[in-house]
């Protein structure tokens, strides 16, 4: 909980910095429309948990390369972007929701996608066991192991 609540609070003073930055330096001018005037809860939810479909789905503003590349590889992070841009005057808390939400789940999706793997379980071919021996569990297959089949053609 500790880190969780460390990591909201980094965000929002990175996120401060970086915006008061981009108006005092660059006059970005960022919109100030209110979020809740457009969109509602439905679409908070259905945009934090399908990024993907709810931007290709909804009246998000899409286009140009960096668009496409930010939908394609990291949509949470396109999301976040697009809501500072547009919403960080008028409702800075669901920005810094957004940043949160961003950050831990890329994090989180490229982490699981690392650690998926392919196991492919088979019975090995034995003797039934005796009412003495305990029955194996299937293993992983390995270089050792045969494998019977029989292929016939349909016609």
């Amino acid at each position: 909980m500790k880190s969780l609540l460390f990591k909201g609070v980094v965000t929002f003073i990175i996120l401060l910095v970086v915006t008061s930055l981009m108006v005092d330096f660059f006059q970005t001018p960022f919109g100030t429309e209110n979020f809740f005037k457009y969109h509602g809860f439905l679409f908070l939810f259905f945009i934090t948990l399908f990024p993907r479909l709810t931007l290709l789905f909804s009246s998000v503003v899409s286009g140009g390369i960096t668009w496409w590349l930010g939908f394609i590889f990291c949509p949470r992070i396109l999301v976040a972007v697009l809501a500072t841009v547009a919403y960080f005057k008028t409702n800075p808390i669901l920005v810094v929701f957004a940043w949160i939400s961003a950050l831990s789940g890329e994090t989180l999706e490229k982490w699981k996608l690392g650690k998926s793997r392919i196991v492919i379980r088979t019975n090995r071919f034995h003797r039934p066991p005796s009412s003495q021996e305990e029955v194996q569990r299937p293993t992983n297959i390995s270089d050792k192991d045969t494998f019977e089949a029989q292929f016939t053609r349909k016609s």
